[in-house]
């Protein structure tokens, strides 16, 4: 029943969306995701056909017997979904988080692969 409620309390909560950087080299597309407050036990990151989802949760920090007199920063959830296309190799996509930054590592299919094609002479 607890878990009910926490659920229910997280839908009226603010959801920021991070800010990303999308990163393309030979083999991967490299995915950073700016997710202050976030960890690895609060971090979802789910791919349901050709989306891939990332959710983070916080939970903030309460002060006894201290009143907020300014909260500039705000504090809620962060949210993001992005559009896979065939050319991500679903199965072995990675994801690490440290101090708050979300890595992902969406490793191309072979088929999406650059090749070099070699040319040889005709006799």
């Amino acid at each position: 029943m607890a878990e009910t409620v926490k659920d229910i309390s997280r839908k009226n909560r603010k959801t920021y969306s991070p800010a990303v950087d999308i990163l393309e080299t030979t083999n991967n597309i490299l995915l950073t995701a700016d997710m202050p407050g976030v960890d690895e036990k609060s971090v979802d990151i789910t791919v349901e056909k050709n989306l891939l989802t990332i959710h983070g949760m916080i939970d903030p920090t309460v002060h006894d017997n201290v009143e907020t007199a300014v909260n500039e920063y705000g504090i809620g959830d962060y949210q993001r979904v992005f559009t896979l296309t065939d050319e991500i190799d679903r199965d072995n996509i990675k994801a690490t988080v440290r101090n708050g930054v979300l890595k992902l590592v969406l490793p191309k299919s072979e088929k999406a692969r650059a090749r070099k094609i070699e040319v040889i002479s005709e006799a």
